[in-house]
């Protein structure tokens, strides 16, 4: 084994994609999830599950620790199954508390249990709105307070080496589109596979991670990961 990571919010969409390639790249892996239910799928990809929720601090804490991580990737949101427009503005409520309690919760145990590389998922359809396509140095929307306070959470901590991806808008098996949506598309694959460099490759700081279609610039992530759309498992 490589070593030891921990991927919080391992059931997702990237999560389990992610899951079987650092398994397969050999790491040994613990993914959370907060339901009993998944804890079958987790095993099935080769990962030691964690029940726990990102919001019980103490818990978080000792499921961190019991997995010993070098790296901690956070993965983690609550959105719907389909894009019913009745339920985004409770998803929204939703994602800017795990955005912001929730990663400071994570933080918290990936600080105590001594990992030095964390890794973040956000979004590449949070600037504010300016010349395109947008590079990372670009502001971000200040309406998106829970993008804001997990950027800064994740980059701002001098415990350890933070990376934050901002993935497009994701496509493909289990998300809200099969086919590439306009500004930024990203297949969940790709998403998984740029994650998965990040693991090695990168230093701290925020990188796009899209298809190039004018809408942000994915340079970064193309010259320090090694990363380019394309990847399929």
């Amino acid at each position: 084994m490589k070593g030891h990571i921990f991927i919080a919010g391992a059931t997702g969409v990237i999560g389990k994609p992610l899951c079987k390639l650092l398994v397969a790249d050999g790491w040994n892996v613990t993914g959370s999830t907060r339901s009993k239910d998944k804890v079958g799928e987790l095993t099935a990809l080769g990962v030691k599950p964690a029940v726990v929720d990102v919001f019980d601090l103490a818990a978080l804490v000792d499921a961190v620790a019991l997995a010993a991580p070098e790296i901690v990737i956070h993965e983690l949101t609550d959105l719907p199954d389909v894009a019913d427009p009745a339920l985004m503005a409770a998803a929204r409520e939703r994602n800017t508390r795990i955005r912001d309690e929730g990663t400071r919760n994570l933080i918290s145990a990936s600080v105590a249990a001594g990992a030095t590389r964390l890794i973040a998922q956000s979004i590449a359809f949070a600037y504010a709105k300016g010349p395109q396509p947008y590079a990372e140095r670009a502001p971000i929307d200040p309406a998106m307070t829970g993008v804001i306070s997990l950027e800064q959470q994740v980059l701002n901590n001098g415990a350890f080496n933070g990376l934050v991806l901002r993935y497009g808008r994701l496509y493909g098996p289990g998300t809200w589109a099969s086919s590439p949506p306009k500004d930024g598309p990203l297949h969940i694959d790709d998403a998984a596979d740029a994650t998965r460099r990040a693991v090695t490759q990168g230093t701290a700081g925020a990188y796009n991670v899209a298809e190039e279609d004018g809408f942000v610039s994915s340079a970064r992530a193309l010259a320090e990961l090694g990363w380019k759309p394309g990847f399929r498992l």
